[in-house]
C-alpha cells in the first residue's frame, strides 16, 4: 500500500511545517533500494522512509537547509501467528501537536516496548489521557465483542495506521471510544501494523486465550489473501 504510506508521509510533513516530499523522488528511491536489497522472492523486508528538515542547529530551531530523504530496507523474519501484549502506565496525549503524526520521535515507544519485552511480550499498549485505549508503540488496536470489531477513533490520538484503515474498509470494523477495561472484557484483541498485518493477541497482561479467536483468525487469513491480490489498494 505504498501510495497510502506516501500520502500519510506528506500529511505528517505538513503538520510538522515541512514541504511535502516530491512523490516521484520517493517512489524512485524506494524502487532503487528494494532492487538493491538482497531478498529472495518470498522473503520479507522492512522498508523505512525517513524525511527530515535537513541539517539544523543544535536546538529546536530550523535552518534553511535542504530537506533530506533516507530510504532503507532490511530483511525481517515473519511474525508468529499470534502475539502477546502488555499495557503500560504511560499515556498518549491526544492533544499533542504530534498526535496522529508518523514522526521520528520514538523515545516513548522505546521505553514502553522495552518494558513489554522485559515481561515477555512483543508490544506495549497505551491509553490516552482520557483513559481510553489508544495504540501500541508501532501498532493499532482492535477489540472484538458480540461479533463486532471495534478500534479507537483517530481523535483518541492514535496513528492513522495503513493496515488499520484497510481493516476498516475491507471488513467493516467500526471506530468507537474504548475504555481501557474493554481490553479485559473483549472476546478477542487484535493488533495491526504494516509488518504484522492482522495479529491476534493470545496474552494481554495476566489474561490469556488458548488460541487466536475465530474472528481474528479469519481476518488474518482474509487480509493476507486480499493484500496479495491488491498490492497498492
Amino acid at each position: 500500500a505504498l501510495s497510502r504510506h506516501l500520502r500519510r508521509l506528506a500529511a505528517s510533513a505538513r503538520v510538522l511545517g515541512l514541504p511535502a516530499p516530491a512523490e516521484h523522488v520517493v517512489r524512485d528511491a524506494v524502487a532503487q533500494v528494494v532492487q538493491a536489497t538482497s531478498l529472495a522472492a518470498d522473503d520479507l523486508g522492512r522498508l523505512r522512509i525517513t524525511y527530515t528538515a535537513g541539517r539544523g542547529p543544535l536546538g529546536s530551531e530550523r535552518s534553511d537547509a535542504a530537506s533530506t530523504l533516507v530510504v532503507a530496507c532490511v530483511p525481517v523474519r515473519p511474525w508468529p501467528p499470534t502475539t502477546t501484549v502488555l499495557t503500560v502506565p504511560w499515556t498518549r496525549n491526544e492533544r499533542s501537536p504530534l498526535a496522529g503524526v508518523k514522526s521520528t520521535s520514538y523515545a516513548e515507544n522505546v521505553v514502553a516496548l522495552a518494558r513489554a519485552q522485559a515481561a515477555g511480550c512483543s508490544e506495549a499498549l497505551f491509553a490516552n489521557s482520557r483513559g481510553d485505549v489508544c495504540e501500541g508503540t508501532g501498532s493499532n488496536v482492535f477489540v472484538v465483542g458480540a461479533g463486532r470489531v471495534l478500534t479507537p477513533p483517530l481523535d483518541s490520538g492514535c496513528l492513522p495506521g495503513i493496515t488499520r484503515a484497510l481493516v476498516i474498509e475491507w471488513f467493516g470494523a467500526v471506530e468507537a471510544d474504548l475504555p481501557m477495561h474493554s481490553l479485559a472484557q473483549a472476546d478477542e484483541v487484535l493488533i495491526t501494523s504494516s509488518t504484522r498485518d492482522v495479529h491476534p493477541v493470545v496474552r494481554l497482561d495476566g489474561r490469556t486465550w488458548p488460541c487466536a479467536g475465530p474472528i481474528g483468525a479469519r481476518l488474518r487469513r482474509e487480509f493476507a489473501t486480499r493484500a496479495a491480490d491488491e498490492v497498492d489498494p
